[in-house]
């Protein structure tokens, strides 16, 4: 598919910005078009949208995105963000009660700071696509995916990883190709 990949492993909050600024940059400066980007950030996070670095600092994931959507490159194009991060404490009622044994271990012993937060950039290279529409909005074009719902956990199990993400993958092998705001839905 041509996407290149970037993997930073336990960013500190700081760390978090400086990647999403340094990704717009090397995007910005880029031969050639670039034909869409996706980010896709896993940590801890909390209530009002923010994600803890390694540090146990908090940086707030809106401002992530807003730096993405100032990318001259990226304008008119697709920006997809991935968040792997609990957004709340409360258990999601629709989950069941497979999960509820591992949730009941992670409210009383939740995980430490340093492990799993990762920030992951792609973006992908089309000849042939026309450049982007100057005068295009910074806000269109975003899509931000989020692995729970509002005030909810999102699990993440030590050994398999994110049922989010671990389904994600499961639905676009399925369906290659497909309409991605379609395969979202079945994730």
């Amino acid at each position: 598919m041509g996407f290149k990949v970037t993997l930073r492993t336990d960013p500190t909050a700081q760390a978090f910005w400086e990647e999403l600024v340094q990704f717009r940059e090397r995007l910005d400066t880029h031969k050639g078009p670039v034909s869409c980007a996706l980010v896709a950030l896993m940590a801890h996070g909390g209530p009002q949208g923010q994600l803890l670095g390694a540090d146990g600092r908090e940086v707030q994931s809106e401002m992530l995105v807003q730096e993405l959507s100032c990318c001259q490159a990226l304008r008119g194009r697709p920006k997809v963000f991935l968040l792997q991060a609990c957004r709340g404490g409360n258990r999601d009622p629709g989950v069941g009660s497979r999960a509820l044994p591992w949730y009941k271990r992670w409210l009383r012993a939740p995980p430490a700071i340093p492990t799993q937060a990762d920030v992951l950039q792609v973006h992908v290279d089309a000849p042939g696509i026309p450049p982007s529409t100057p005068g295009s909005s910074g806000q269109a074009d975003i899509l931000t995916v989020y692995a729970a719902a509002e005030g909810c956990v999102a699990y993440r199990d030590e050994e398999k990883g994110s049922d989010f993400v671990q389904t994600l993958v499961e639905v676009i092998r399925a369906n290659p190709g497909g309409d991605l705001i379609e395969l979202l839905t079945e994730v």
